[in-house]
């Protein structure tokens, strides 16, 4: 019951907040107006995704190395890992491919005959800086101290991974004692997850008035075409998804859709896959995915299964090519899927960092970086969507790979509705 009525409050506040939102900037004066207007809901905003930041890095580095020690051997982590690893590289696959085939058939960017730019127009996102060898390098962190403060999941992952395989090469009481620290820690923070999550609706109300402020609801109709056939290429990916884990889970996988519904509106609303993760690990927990599967694939799929991102980041790539009239073989656009695919891993569910994504690949393939621009007006109504699609894409991963392992056991949520 207590679930359903944050739902409920979750929804409430995200359409009271486009009615604000839409209010304020019909009343603003002028576009300086309606950002100083829009800044007192951020203020509000900003407090509640650095309340839900402070949870992620310790969370994360409990959950991993309770996990590691519950499975308890070497070979096991590796198999749990190569399985979803297995499982994300299929799904990133499948959201680029299906981002690229809606880009084509929907085509929204076609009737703008857009000119191209003599020069490139400078964006903010600094795209130079995110490559390969970046990449490769950032996943192993210099600090943990510092890999926690700054919330960078990849690198806490790899730090938890070494932490935990250690753990399990010790013996006695020391490992015992730390692993029951370990534990109590993911008690104590799924507690404070509960406290923080009561402030969502807020959270979440502040942030959709913040932006409908500025932007106004012009900016949807103006870009309504590329908004709708965006998200006509979610619900295929959707489809999808479910009907992968509809063939390992059967009927369960809509009893997993009904529990995650939270996480996935939180998501929605916030832009931000941290902002969901810690009640998405409390409702895996519910359907019964044991703790060692999802405190390992869970974080896991944060920096490797961003599906909703990677399918955005091919459809934007299409539109782009569309609106300039720039002719590109298919060879070349397979290649442009697998850049895609090396270069997305890592952004850990930060808010638009798809954005910096598509930013650096555009100059790979000789396309306008000015083209951003075009874009990122609407950008935060595309994250929306995309960011619940990573919710929904790492649950049913966790899920998934628990089945295989045996780990998935009964629903644990009747139980805990009984006793309230």
């Amino acid at each position: 019951m207590k679930f359903n009525r944050l739902t409920t409050w979750i929804f409430f506040a995200l359409i009271l907040g486009i009615a604000v939102g839409y209010i304020c900037n019909l009343t603003a004066a002028d576009a300086a107006h309606a950002k100083n207007i829009a800044s007192y809901f951020s203020v509000v905003a900003d407090i509640f995704l650095r309340m839900v930041k402070m949870i992620i890095a310790p969370l994360v580095f409990a959950t991993l190395v309770t996990g590691i020690a519950s499975v308890g051997d070497g070979k096991a982590v590796g198999r749990i890992g190569a399985k979803a690893l297995g499982w994300f590289v299929t799904a990133s696959f499948i959201s680029l491919l299906l981002g690229m085939i809606w880009g084509h058939l929907l085509h929204p960017g076609l009737s703008m005959h857009l000119p191209l730019p003599e020069g490139g127009a400078a964006t903010n996102l600094q795209s130079g800086s995110l490559n390969f060898k970046t990449f490769i390098v950032n996943i192993f962190p210099k600090s943990i101290i510092e890999a926690m403060s700054a919330n960078e999941i990849l690198q806490i992952v790899v730090f938890s991974l070494f932490f935990g395989l250690a753990l399990n090469a010790c013996s006695g009481k020391a490992k015992e004692a730390i692993v029951d620290i370990a534990r109590g820690l993911v008690e104590a923070m799924i507690k404070v997850t509960d406290y923080v999550m009561l402030a969502a609706p807020i959270g979440v109300f502040s942030a959709v008035a913040a932006a409908i402020t500025v932007q106004g609801l012009t900016v949807l109709s103006t870009y309504a075409a590329l908004i709708s056939s965006f998200y006509i290429g979610l619900a295929s990916l959707w489809l999808v998804l479910i009907a992968a884990g509809y063939l390992f889970l059967k009927k369960r996988v809509f009893r997993l859709l009904s529990l995650i519904m939270e996480p996935t509106m939180i998501a929605f609303s916030t832009t931000s896959s941290e902002a969901a993760y810690p009640k998405t690990l409390e409702q895996l927990d519910k359907f019964g995915v044991k703790q060692e599967v999802s405190g390992f694939v869970l974080p896991m799929g944060y920096a490797f299964n961003l599906d909703g991102s990677m399918m955005y980041q091919s459809f934007a790539m299409i539109f782009i090519i569309h609106a300039y009239g720039i002719t590109m073989s298919l060879a070349t656009q397979f290649t442009m899927l697998l850049v895609l695919m090396v270069s997305s891993k890592g952004m850990a569910g930060v808010s638009r960092a798809s954005l910096v994504v598509v930013a650096a690949t555009l100059p790979l393939f000789g396309l306008p970086e000015s083209a951003l621009l075009m874009i990122m007006g609407i950008d935060v109504f595309l994250d929306m969507g995309r960011t619940a699609t990573n919710v929904i894409g790492n649950s049913l991963a966790a899920a998934v790979v628990a089945k295989w392992e045996g780990k998935l056991g009964e629903e644990k949520l009747f139980h805990q509705v009984e006793q309230i």
